[in-house]
């Protein structure tokens, strides 16, 4: 079953987040991920705001985990760590 990474982000340093960016998308789609949304229009409905959301959509939870958790990711989230706020989820998607 297919199921979507859900990032909401808050950049607090865009230089080293740019490092971030170009290292996540193609370890993302190493795993068979590929982005669905990246700070596009938003509304704010409940909840703390972040300027930035993002959703890509894998093939199944297990391979978005297993992206998370790659040596590939990984390398990429150093530069994420310090240079922003993230709250991060996996949903499975409901036939």
């Amino acid at each position: 079953m297919p199921a979507l990474w859900i990032a909401h982000v808050t950049v607090t340093d865009p230089e080293a987040y740019g490092k971030y960016a170009e290292l996540a998308g193609p370890a993302i789609a190493l795993h068979g991920g590929h982005f669905i949304a990246r700070s596009a229009r938003y509304v704010q409905l409940e909840g703390r705001d972040h300027a930035r959301q993002v959703v890509a959509q894998f093939p199944s939870l297990e391979a978005a985990e297993a992206c998370y958790h790659s040596d590939e990711y990984q390398a990429a989230l150093d530069h994420a760590r310090g240079a922003s706020e993230r709250d991060l989820v996996v949903v499975e998607i409901e036939d």
